[in-house]
């Protein structure tokens, strides 16, 4: 039966579809449809309001009344159309270039697991309301540093991994002169998208050592930990 299945899939994989399907960056496009459709609905219900009231982070709620969702909904929820246009440009041009390199499923994990990093970050060291993809955001620029620190000796991987640096150099620079910003979600997102590549690997066909693997899986642990024993 398993033999089937596989042979099955196998025919799948080498038609035109499946390829053509493969190769679309349909996780970063959808990720992008949800983000605009919670800020359109909300402007169109005339609902915005009340959104961010009941998905950004914002600890004491979390504490008070349990509500734990609060460490993924604020990944969806924009507070302005300059807000939703920056995070929605940086999602489409980063990751269409990360879901190609690391397949659809990892890339989604990268994605939400910094995300939701980013929200227990925001959760333990801020004390003010937050909301935006821009804590997954890091955590893809992470995920790009990840690969730098792999494959360092590839002058491509080692160069794109460096501009991305420099992006994040800039953009941590305007977090510090901005003090709306959320500086410990963008950090906490950025930690967690270095870290769970090592964890989901590469479906390229190289094989991150245990250690590593192990290493980085204690760590996001710890961090979580620490962060939530905060309250």
């Amino acid at each position: 039966m398993i033999k089937k299945l596989k042979e099955l899939y196998s025919n799948v994989q080498s038609t035109r579809f499946y390829r053509r399907i493969d190769a679309t960056p349909y996780i970063s496009e959808m990720l992008l449809v949800l983000i605009v459709f919670v800020y359109i609905f909300g402007i169109l219900t005339n609902s915005s309001n009340a959104i961010i009231d009941g998905g950004a982070m914002y600890r004491p709620l979390v504490t008070m009344y349990n509500q734990w969702w609060r460490f993924i909904t604020p990944i969806f929820i924009h507070l302005s159309i300059f807000h939703i246009l920056m995070n929605g440009i940086s999602l489409y041009y980063i990751g269409i270039q990360l879901e190609k390199i690391f397949g659809h499923l990892r890339f989604f994990a990268i994605f939400m697991i910094s995300g939701i990093f980013g929200n227990i970050a925001s959760f333990a060291f801020s004390t003010t309301a937050s909301a935006g993809a821009s804590t997954a955001i890091f955590g893809l620029i992470g995920a790009f540093l990840m690969l730098g620190e792999t494959f360092h000796d590839n002058m491509y991987v080692r160069r794109m991994s460096q501009s991305f640096l420099f992006l994040l150099v800039l953009n941590i620079g305007f977090d510090l002169l901005s003090p709306d910003i959320d500086l410990s979600g963008h950090i906490g997102g950025l930690i967690a998208g270095f870290l769970v590549p090592y964890v989901v690997g590469l479906p390229s066909g190289y094989k991150v050592p245990m250690v590593k693997r192990l290493m980085a899986l204690l760590v996001l642990i710890i961090f979580a930990i620490i962060c939530l024993k905060t309250v």
